[in-house]
């Protein structure tokens, strides 16, 4: 399997945008901390998180599809390629493994919290607390890209609740808050 470092060329290579750049790593970051929740392969985990977009800059029309091919190529395991396939509803790919779950459900709320963060004095993503997520969900002009939906449905298929899923993305953010300019 490719190592951090190759996974991390692969979304260079095909993300220029920092925007997206800064999602898979903020992604990677949270995906990590859930592998440690779950006593499992943080390695695994954080190379799933920071490639599960790899492919949606150049081919937004294809995403998760046209990345299928490549990561395979690449030696990714079907693990990481199956999650990230699932990560994305209309894909029809079941999320079969605790890993691809955690993936679907951190996916949009690391954005959202993201978003939320950008709002907060200082934009720091550490003061970002539950009850202010609840309420910007609740705006639907708030983040209006991100799917609630999708936030709602991870949750419940990791049986998980929200808030402390929150606390785990905003805990997971804060030692690269600089890096992702959260503060």
């Amino acid at each position: 399997m490719p190592n951090r470092e190759q996974a991390l060329a692969l979304l260079y290579e095909q993300t220029k945008g920092d925007s997206l750049r800064r999602h898979g790593l903020a992604v990677e970051a949270v995906m990590r901390a859930a592998a440690r929740r779950s006593s499992d392969d943080v390695e695994t985990w954080g190379i799933t998180g920071l490639l599960h977009d790899f492919d949606y800059e150049a081919h937004p029309e294809e995403h998760p599809f046209w990345g299928r091919a490549v990561l395979e190529q690449q030696g990714y395991p079907d693990e990481i390629v199956l999650a990230i396939q699932g990560h994305a509803n209309f894909s029809g790919v079941p999320r079969k493994t605790e890993m691809a779950r955690w993936l679907f459900a951190l996916d949009e709320l690391t954005g959202f919290v993201m978003a939320v963060a950008m709002v907060q004095p200082g934009r720091e993503v550490a003061r970002v607390q539950f009850p202010s997520v609840r309420k910007k969900l609740k705006d639907k002009a708030f983040a209006r890209s991100v799917s609630r939906d999708d936030i709602s449905q991870g949750a419940t298929e990791l049986g998980v609740e929200l808030e402390e899923l929150v606390q785990l993305v905003v805990s997971a953010l804060t030692p690269l808050a600089a890096e992702l300019g959260l503060g």
